[in-house]
């Protein structure tokens, strides 16, 4: 117990003398765990001398100008760094060398003016990159090519008037789900790159308080997002604006006021809707979403995301749906809710591609035609059942003539035929009227008949 006290101590008071000589070279600066924050301290450069266990580096609200090569080498343990707020003009080259483990990093509210192709190329693990509030005016084509585990990247409030959206149509970002590029001054839309992009990244691109010029092809786009339920456009219905005829005084809503675009033809409007499969449902029936695509070998990895953006891999979740090797996906019984766009991801990590299939689903409760068959089996009946009065009434009725003995007529006469059917067929009373309690007249024949019955003998 002494010998390890003895071992433990002088390593302790080691790491306390580094501590204390680090704290006296960055006064205001402090330390918890491994999170390091030198926030707001008026300071002009990154500290020369970092402590190797930080997993944080916080230097917002700080004068930064420039950031040199290496500034943040010899740091294993880095995740996120801060540096948002300061003087920021541009990054030298091998700023970010030996950092490769950097996943966060907060390069917003600077004065960047462009992103270059060589700022990020060894940041090969970032997966949050924020770059709102600057002066960029341009998006060099390979920027974001080497961040290919990237989630989320945030560009808006800047001046890019386009943005190389053809740089990431190759499904060369995996998980790329979000990409804010709103609050720009972008005129047009590369509205095929765009449709080309997989439709996970389709929906988190923002692109709300742009420049945009009103045009058919641009209202039929963010008109299909609207009807996927993207978020997009769904948070932002009011602030996707376009310029009529490029004035910039004569901006309107238009996705709330849709009278411009009356005119706008179907095909326009369906751009993107070209690889679309629309599949139709019953409530409670199954139904088997196929997940097609063009990459084909035995290292393909399947996962579907469901309009409520649920990721689904095999072999399913929920007992409500079942994924299959081929990557279908089976939905067991079919709900209302269910209905919406379903997501196909298909991957193939050994040649780093992957390709994204959609489905419309769309629920209906199950059409039902009992009333058309019960009315006209009733009328049928109907008609049966009258047709077998009438000839009950015809062949079945008692008539009491032929129960009562009657003295035998002078002279034959229709008049004195005990006929049921005379009597309701004869359409014109007969001209004479002899006989007994007949009168002249050729109204009342069946009043007639009936007193003639009921006559004594």
């Amino acid at each position: 117990m002494l010998c390890s006290q003895g071992v433990a101590a002088p390593l302790m008071l080691s790491s306390l003398m580094l501590h204390l000589t680090w704290a006296s070279l960055n006064p205001g600066c402090v330390k918890v765990s491994d999170i390091l924050s030198c926030s707001n301290l008026g300071l002009e450069q990154v500290p020369k001398q970092l402590p190797a266990t930080a997993a944080t580096l916080d230097f917002n609200h700080n004068h930064l100008v420039q950031l040199e090569e290496g500034s943040f080498a010899g740091l294993p343990h880095l995740v996120t760094l801060r540096l948002a707020h300061n003087r920021l003009s541009n990054l030298s080259p091998g700023t970010f060398r030996n950092t490769s483990g950097l996943r966060h990093l907060d390069l917003s509210s600077n004065q960047l003016h462009k992103v270059d192709n060589y700022y990020f190329q060894e940041l090969v693990s970032m997966e949050e990159l924020l770059l709102f509030n600057n002066q960029i005016v341009r998006v060099e084509s390979n920027a974001l090519i080497s961040l290919i585990n990237l989630r989320k990247a945030y560009l808006s409030h800047n001046r890019l008037t386009d943005f190389p959206f053809f740089s990431i149509q190759e499904h060369s970002h995996h998980f790329l789900v979000t990409l804010d590029l709103s609050s720009n001054r972008m005129p047009k839309l590369p509205l095929e790159d765009i449709a080309a992009l997989p439709a996970s990244v389709q929906g988190g691109v923002f692109l709300h308080n742009n420049s945009l010029i009103c045009e058919c092809a641009m209202y039929g786009m963010f008109r299909q997002w609207e009807q996927k339920g993207f978020l997009s456009v769904k948070d932002y219905r009011e602030e996707h604006t376009c310029l009529v005829y490029g004035e910039p005084r004569a901006s309107v809503q238009f996705l709330e006021h849709s009278r411009f675009f009356e005119n706008c033809s179907i095909k326009a409007q369906g751009l993107l809707g070209d690889a679309e499969n629309n599949l139709h449902v019953i409530a409670g029936d199954p139904a088997v979403l196929e997940c097609q695509t063009s990459l084909r070998g035995q290292h393909l990895i399947y996962q579907w995301v469901s309009p409520h953006q649920e990721y689904i891999a095999p072999p399913g979740n929920n007992n409500a749906m079942r994924m299959y090797a081929n990557g279908s996906l089976e939905i067991l019984e079919a709900r209302i809710e269910d209905s919406g766009v379903y997501w196909c991801m298909v991957l193939d990590r050994l040649q780093s591609r992957n390709e994204t299939w959609e489905v419309n689903v769309t629920v209906t409760m199950r059409d039902h035609v009992v009333e058309p068959f019960n009315t006209g089996f009733t009328t049928l009946l109907g008609c049966v059942v009258s047709l077998v009065l009438v000839l009950m009434y015809l062949y079945l009725t008692p008539c009491r003539c032929w129960c009562r003995k009657q003295p035998p007529p002078a002279t034959p006469s229709p008049a004195n035929e005990c006929s049921a059917q005379s009597s309701i067929l004869t359409p014109t009373p007969p001209a004479t009227t002899e006989g007994p309690g007949r009168k002249a007249g050729n109204h009342s024949i069946v009043p007639d008949v009936w007193t003639t019955v009921s006559s004594p003998p």
